[in-house]
Parts: C-alpha cells; sequence; structure tokens
C-alpha cells in the first residue's frame, strides 16, 4: 500500500529538516522524502500550506480502562489521541486492578490494538500501588512497558524507592514519579497561595513538590538510575532539575499546557474544572516553565490527560476529583502559547512533543527518516479554532479551555501508513 504526501511543510526535529518535501509511504513504512515525488496507484494526500511532522508521542496519559469505563476507555481515548495528532502514549497504570504484572499489560495492548494509536502501558512500580512490596520488574519489561511508575500514588518510603531505582537502572527502565509530599498535601484542592486564601482552603504548598524532587534528584545522583520528574509545576523545581542536569545527574522532567498557560486564579473563575496535581501555581512559576521549555530543561510536554465523569466535576471544589483532559488540545495550546508567542521555534515546540518524549523512553518513533514507521501528523499552524468540549472524542469533558482561541489545527493523523484521523 502506498501513500503519498505532497506539498507540505516538513519538520522533523530529529533530523533537523525543515522543508517543503514530499513523503512516500510505503508499507506502513517511510519510504523516501524529497521533492516532487511521484507514485503510481498511491493514495494521494494534498498537504499544501500544512506542517508535516512526526506523530505525536505522549508518555503521560490516563486511559481509566480496566476499572474506570465511565471516565473513559481505551477506544475513546485513543479516538482523543487521533484527534489531536498523538500516534504514541503511555499509559498511567492507576487503573482498577492496577497495571503491576503482564497479564493487565497485554489486556490494554489488545483493546488498543484496533485503534491505530501506539499504546505503551507503563507499569507500576508497587504491587497495586500501595508503595509497599516491587513487582516483577523483569515480567513487567518482558510485556512491553517502556517505563516504571506509581503516578498519582508517589513512594513515599525512601529505601523502597532507592531499591526500585536500583532495579530499574539494572533493567534500563526510567522511573517517573510524580512529586508531592502525602503528608503536606492531603487531597487539597488547590496550590496553597492567595487563591486558597481567598476560598478560605487549604493548599497544596510548592515545597511538597520541590522536597521531593531534590529526593528524586539525590537519589537518582546516588544510584545512577534514569528518573523522570512528572509534570514539574514550580519555579524551584525547574531550578533543582536544571542544576542536577548541570552535574550529569540522570534526570529528565515533563510539564503540561496547563502549566504553561495557567495560574491559581483560574480555580477562583473555573472551580473543580481546574483543579489538578499539582495544582496550578502562580505567574511566576508559569514564567518558570516557559524559561525551562526555552532552555532545554524541561524535555517533553505531554497531557496528563487525565477525563472524570461531569458528575464527579461537579462537586464541591475539595471534594471533586483532581485532573483534567487534554489530548485533543494540547498541540493547539503549545503552539498558541509557545510558537505563536515567537518563545519557542517550530522545531523546538515539536521536539518537545516527538523527538524527546521517544528518546528518553528508547522509543523508534518522533522521526521521519526512512524504514521508520509511517506515524505522522499534518496540521494548519496558523488555523484559529475554538476549543468545544461538546465536541470532544474522549468521553471526558473536564477542561479549563472549553471556549478558548486557539491557532493550530489537526488536520490528518497517520499510524503506520493508514490514517486514523482525517478533519471533517
Amino acid at each position: 500500500m502506498l501513500l503519498l504526501i505532497q506539498g507540505g511543510r516538513v519538520v522533523d526535529p530529529a533530523r533537523s529538516i525543515d522543508a517543503d518535501l514530499d513523503i512516500l509511504i510505503e508499507n506502513g513504512k517511510i519510504a523516501w522524502l524529497g521533492q516532487h515525488l511521484e507514485a503510481e496507484d498511491a493514495q494521494m494526500v494534498d498537504a499544501s500550506g500544512l506542517v508535516v511532522a512526526p506523530g505525536l508521542v505522549d508518555m503521560h496519559v490516563h486511559l481509566r480502562e480496566p476499572g474506570f469505563e465511565a471516565k473513559e476507555t481505551v477506544a475513546t481515548g485513543c479516538a482523543a489521541a487521533a484527534r489531536g495528532g498523538v500516534t504514541t502514549l503511555v499509559a498511567m497504570p492507576n487503573t482498577r486492578p492496577a497495571t503491576d504484572c503482564p497479564e493487565i499489560v497485554k489486556l490494554v495492548q489488545s483493546k488498543a490494538a484496533p485503534t491505530g494509536v501506539n499504546v505503551l502501558p507503563a507499569g507500576a512500580v508497587t504491587v497495586g500501588q500501595r508503595g509497599q512490596v516491587l513487582t516483577d520488574f523483569d515480567s513487567l519489561r518482558a510485556a512491553g512497558v517502556p517505563a516504571l511508575t506509581d503516578d498519582g500514588v508517589p513512594i513515599q518510603n525512601q529505601a523502597l524507592l532507592r531499591q526500585a531505582m536500583l532495579r530499574a537502572k539494572e533493567r534500563n527502565l526510567p522511573l517517573l514519579d510524580h512529586c508531592e509530599d502525602r503528608d503536606m498535601v492531603q487531597n487539597y484542592a488547590l496550590n496553597e497561595g492567595k487563591a486558597s486564601q481567598t476560598l478560605g482552603l487549604p493548599g497544596r504548598p510548592a515545597i511538597a513538590e520541590e522536597l521531593q524532587i531534590m529526593r528524586d534528584v539525590m537519589l537518582a545522583e546516588e544510584t545512577g538510575a534514569h528518573v523522570h520528574i512528572c509534570h514539574i509545576s514550580t519555579a524551584k523545581g525547574v531550578e533543582i532539575v536544571r542544576q542536577a542536569k548541570v552535574r550529569g545527574v540522570r534526570v529528565t522532567c515533563e510539564t503540561c499546557p496547563q502549566y504553561f498557560t495557567l495560574t491559581e486564579e483560574e480555580v477562583l473563575c473555573q472551580g473543580a474544572l481546574a483543579r489538578v496535581n499539582p495544582p496550578l501555581r502562580t505567574q511566576a512559576d508559569v514564567d518558570a516553565i516557559r524559561a525551562g521549555l526555552a532552555d532545554g530543561t524541561i524535555d517533553a510536554i505531554v497531557t496528563d490527560h487525565a477525563p472524570h465523569t461531569a458528575e464527579e466535576k461537579a462537586r464541591p471544589l475539595p471534594d471533586a476529583p483532581s485532573g483534567m483532559v487534554g489530548l485533543e488540545t494540547s498541540l493547539a495550546l503549545a503552539l498558541t502559547e509557545l510558537y505563536h508567542t515567537g518563545l519557542l521555534p517550530m522545531s523546538r515546540v515539536l521536539a518537545l512533543m516527538t523527538s524527546s518524549p521517544a528518546a528518553l523512553l528508547g522509543l523508534n518513533k518522533g522521526t521521519l527518516g526512512e524504514g521508520c514507521d509511517a506515524d505522522l501528523v499534518l496540521f494548519d499552524p496558523n488555523q484559529e479554532w475554538t476549543i468545544d468540549k461538546n465536541q470532544f472524542a474522549s468521553k471526558g469533558r473536564n477542561t479549563p479551555f472549553h471556549g478558548r482561541t486557539v491557532r493550530g489545527r489537526v488536520k490528518y493523523t497517520i499510524s503506520r501508513g493508514i490514517i486514523i484521523y482525517q478533519e471533517g
């Protein structure tokens, strides 16, 4: 099967390509990049006026299945991914049962196979994500997990975490850590700051995140393990990682559109729709996240796509669950806030969402090199549109970005040479 994409601006950060090129795809692989390509019997895609880039790699997604299908299923989550240009995603293990054994890994993989989206379940670090007994890293690795994490229930036992890092290093698996001190944050709903004072509610202090980032950095430095800090949100957290990288520590980190776009004041306007862990912070933190994206301290932009039901999010702020959806809006928000503002060039924005996360996970994804899987996103970088949660493919409607005008519209998503999403 042949697919010929003609007339687009090809941007492949992994290969430092930014040029008007055609792409020929054969049997699901990139066969050729060049100008004025022709191929008999090929399906044609006119990419005039569009950017043609590697499919997005989102290394932090909650698909909810098994166990929480009212919030999302693998099928609906993958449909949302395709609409957002995401062709590869890492599914977090906080399902029921947790992804702590090969059987659950294989279940999620089987559910994802018909969607065309490459879903890689992350393995839990501890059995049931209870922070007490380590899982069988060898069997999880053999089942295909790209990383290990207990995600939303970060390990508080430092001896156990050190042991996990040593074992993960031996198996060349990164350990992804949600950094918040459980005793400090409790189940509080928002940042400790002006908004929490206005509402008269206890908050999650920035130091709760920063202390655990420092702990993880020190353990990574001592063990030599690759530790990846999830959804970094504070200025001091960014600086801790920046200094660690200077020393050569194997630490990487990610952030999400909400952390370079919104502040804690959003909770005063939108209530539980703006409740997320870690919480939205201050403008100074937003500025520091943007600086970290610009100077290379932050390695990836992810969504932390976390769907909840409308009934759950309608509860009072202290009682509602944390999280927001993001698969269908992440590229547009990144382009709007980072590229169209002049903060980052197109290649850097795309690297943060393609080649960089693929590289730190050791995946052969995120590039358009000949012989690679033909995973691509085609988008109009300038088209304005208004985010409408009612048009989402995801079951989740819990977004604080509903009604926001953005620039950058996905037109096609292609996975292994098959068009899995086409606008309209």
